[in-house]
């Protein structure tokens, strides 16, 4: 299958004001009647044509797909992707028919980017994306606080980058295309195409479809959901987000400003310019800058978000930091709720939820489509495995009972950060005054403005993690492999999408395999790698490396490390006793591993 496309420049309408409410995030807008949305910056649109299969008799489609994906944005063409490094092809449908439109996710972490380069899309991101660091939090006009995100020497990759939405899908979507080529109708998605009917047993699922050719019927082995905040598929099924919502609303606005300004993220609480409120801002590829403030109690979003009042607004803001004589020009607003929901469960039978349909984020600290794209690491290669057959569907539970842990853990970060960032009563409004005005001479109570940005998180109490030895140092099971520098490249580059034995070898001697065993596993089902990482001097290395990496993951007389194909550590050992291989193998992939075991 191709992916004709219509390219066409719009005239500009008037920005989008749009309101949302907690568990969904910004609604994009209406489809322009005179075309496609107009350009912002250097990104134009591009409308995709949509797509009918052949059918049988009575509109139905031939066949049973092994995953169908409700939903083509980043979440979803992340997981796409994602299967299609273990060779499992997928259907993606996605109602609209262009990426996405508007001002949504704009910080990439450091471990989403581990993610794109898993999936073929790093260059691209790094090419156009703002690095950064560091943010400054100001009380009226006194800087009270800056944090440095960690980096150093032995990250090849910055913490965090800024890159609108609409960039991450088109960069994305371009590696699927790269894909099809080399693997026709690899990933198959059929823009303009809304799922409008949704049946299950324990065989698959039967989807009822329309576009604007002609509605049809298809299957598929599984269905995930990564249709978003609005998820048909979660309503479809009676679900709903469970949590707590919050009363602040936050007005976003995104100029175009030819500002000199460095990338960092600035905070303002209780400016003389907006008195009672919170503003955020941040730096965006093109000139692009958006400005993200709090609604007092009171005022009226739809005034706050008419053309005039906008305009007054940021044309207030810029001259209070100096920048209001430079020229600017809106083009997008909407209206945010924070709130931090859930589903209970991201397995319903044949069905699996991820991204904004499993649940939602506040803002702060950026865990919003952070955490889709680790979802989306984290399904890709289970749900692959149980297609494929390798593993059994148990291991799906692992996905929900995984992604649900971190959940809790980003959303009691978020929430601290919501709870400072917009007070949800008086007594939460008190405690923000007094930290702020006690912050600039008291330098540990400025730690309570710490905006607490998104890290990896540790899956503690996954199912899939087997003991092995203490070290002394390095990731415990559940985490992800720090990153470190080798004489050439750097750890990463040696981690594939497959389960890989990381073999650590400071001296000749040290880290002895069991060959039979390895042997037997490199003949499995099961897609495995040994890598070795060896001092100066040592024969036999995949790649060198001098005494501080093998201090900081306490390797120093050798270990072993075995990585499951999202990155995290599913054991670690420092002597490889026999047997112990091939049984975290077989726990961490929900298999018997018949080869190994006999």
């Amino acid at each position: 299958m191709t992916n004709p496309t219509i390219a066409a420049e719009a005239p500009a309408p008037a920005p989008g004001a749009i309101a949302a409410d907690a568990a969904s995030g910004p609604v994009p807008p209406m489809p322009s009647a005179t075309g496609l949305p107009p350009s912002v910056g250097a990104f134009h649109y591009t409308r995709y044509k949509p797509w009918t299969p052949p059918l049988e008799q009575g509109g139905v489609e031939p066949g049973r797909h092994p995953v169908v994906i409700a939903g083509g944005g980043p979440v979803g063409m992340a997981l796409a992707l994602g299967l299609a490094n273990h060779g499992v092809r997928c259907v993606v449908l996605e109602a609209d028919d262009t990426v996405c439109v508007g001002s949504r996710a704009a910080c990439i972490s450091r471990r989403s980017l581990e993610i794109m380069e898993r999936l073929g899309a790093l260059p691209a991101f790094l090419a156009k994306g703002l690095p950064w660091t560091s943010g400054r939090s100001f009380y009226k006009t006194a800087e009270v606080f800056r944090f440095e995100m960690p980096h150093d020497e032995r990250q090849k990759l910055p913490p965090m980058i800024n890159l609108e939405q609409y960039y991450a899908e088109h960069y994305l979507l371009e590696e699927i295309f790269r894909r099809n080529e080399a693997t026709p109708g690899l990933i198959d998605i059929r823009w303009g195409t809304e799922l409008v009917g949704i049946a299950q047993d324990e065989d698959g699922v039967t989807l009822d479809v329309r576009n604007p050719e002609r509605a049809y019927r298809l299957q598929g082995q599984w269905l995930a959901a990564c249709d978003g905040g609005q998820s048909f598929v979660r309503k479809s099924l009676g679900l709903s987000l469970e949590g707590t919502g919050y009363e602040g609303r936050y007005v976003i606005i995104d100029i175009e400003l030819h500002s000199k300004h460095p990338t960092e993220r600035r905070a303002w609480f209780d400016p003389p310019w907006n008195p009672g409120s919170t503003v955020l801002m941040h730096r965006q590829p093109d000139d692009i800058w958006r400005i993200d403030y709090q609604l007092r109690a009171g005022q009226s979003t739809e005034e706050a978000l008419t053309p005039a009042a906008v305009a007054e607004f940021v044309q207030r803001h810029l001259d209070a930091i100096g920048e209001g004589h430079l020229p600017w020009k809106t083009v997008w607003t909407s209206v945010y709720r924070a709130g931090a929901m859930t589903l209970e469960s991201y397995r319903h039978g044949r069905v699996l939820f991820a991204g904004n349909a499993a649940h939602a984020m506040p803002i702060f600290g950026v865990r919003g489509l952070n955490s889709g794209f680790d979802d989306a690491d984290n399904l890709a290669w289970k749900l692959a495995f149980v297609a494929r057959g390798l593993s059994d569907a148990a291991l799906l539970d692992s996905y929900s009972q995984e992604r649900i842990e971190a959940f809790h853990v980003n959303a009691e970060n978020a929430m601290r950060s919501t709870e400072f960032m917009s007070p949800p009563s008086r007594g939460f409004d008190l405690m923000r005054e007094a930290a702020l005005s006690l912050s600039e001479a008291h330098r540990g109570i400025a730690q309570l403005i710490n905006p607490r940005q998104t890290q990896a998180v540790r899956y503690a109490a996954s199912a899939l993690s087997s003991e092995g030895d203490v070290l002394a140092a390095g990731p415990l099971p559940g985490e992800v492999m720090a990153e470190q520098q080798l004489e050439q490249g750097h750890l990463t580059d040696w981690i594939a999408p497959v389960f890989t034995l990381l073999v650590l070898r400071p001296r000749a001697g040290t880290a002895l395999l069991p060959e039979d065993e390895v042997a037997q596993a490199l003949r499995g089902d099961l897609p495995f790698a040994v890598r070795v990482i060896a001092g100066a001097g040592v024969d036999g290395a995949d790649a060198h490396a001098d005494a501080a990496v093998f201090e900081a993951v306490g390797a120093r007389d050798g270990a072993f490390y075995l990585l499951r194909p999202d990155g995290h550590v599913a054991a670690r050992w420092q002597n490889l006793p026999g047997g112990a291989l091939t049984g975290a193998l077989g726990r961490s992939a929900a298999a018997a591993l018949k080869e190994i075991a006999a």
